[in-house]
């Protein structure tokens, strides 16, 4: 399980030791971006005293996408067949990774999702529920996916899903590299499918999400979905004067 971290000194122990208790056969690799808080410290010596976490310390603060990328492709390299995501500040429970890994029997990506029957969303604000409701609204739109919640971040994939949508060639930073996981997934015909989580807003620490994250969520989003419609609209015509 791949857990990305800046400044979680106050969760990353609580939610790593909560991670091995629920799911104790599941190795975790925390991919810290230089945290200044001391996070770095914290998951130095949480694996110093377990063998099955790893810790991966980047140079500088590069963004979500970056660093999951860059945890991906080493735990490619170490030949995991199976390989998740998830926060490091308690939103995504790990006692209720076992919904995702029983949606992997039949699935090439599996998506823990606020947004199915069976879903929610605990202490977020009106506002934040709208802003959430609208962006994978959008997503759905624009690019014509059946994804409820392509923006969670609550995941897991098959080894064979990242070689074949290629994440190595994904250089979003921010939020929006969940979308793009997904949409390219299916964009390959792989089986993407959502279970339920109670996605739960952090207690302790700072959110990470900012206006420019947001902005380059929304960006890319059109972006896609205009290049897309294109493509559409050049089949449509050589399809008429064929």
């Amino acid at each position: 399980m791949v857990v990305p971290t800046y400044n979680e000194a106050l969760n990353l122990e609580w939610i790593v030791g909560r991670l091995r208790a629920a799911q104790p056969d599941v190795d975790v690799m925390i991919v810290d971006d230089s945290s200044p808080d001391g996070t770095g410290d914290i998951a130095d010596r949480l694996a110093a005293a377990d063998d099955q976490i790893h810790v991966v310390h980047r140079t500088e603060k590069a963004g979500l996408g970056a660093a999951y990328v860059h945890g991906f492709t080493i735990a490619l390299a170490q030949g995991y067949d199976v390989i998740g995501e998830m926060d490091a500040d308690g939103s995504h429970q790990p006692e209720q990774l076992y919904r995702l890994l029983n949606g992997l029997v039949d699935s090439d990506l599996v998506i823990g999702s606020r947004y199915v029957k069976g879903g929610s969303v605990v202490n977020w604000p009106v506002f934040r529920r709208l802003l959430s409701a609208f962006g994978n609204l959008y997503v759905r739109l624009l690019l014509g996916i059946h994804v409820r919640d392509s923006t969670a971040g609550y995941r897991l994939f098959r080894r064979a899903t990242l070689e074949k949508i290629d994440v190595t060639t994904v250089t979003v930073s921010g939020y929006v590299f969940q979308t793009e996981m997904a949409w390219r997934a299916i964009q390959a015909r792989l089986r993407v499918h959502e279970v339920p989580i109670e996605f739960i807003e952090r207690e302790r620490g700072d959110s990470k999400m900012s206006q420019a994250v947001a902005i380059e969520s929304l960006q890319r989003i059109t972006w896609w979905g205009l290049q897309q419609r294109r493509k559409q609209l050049v089949r449509t015509l050589r399809r008429s004067h064929g």
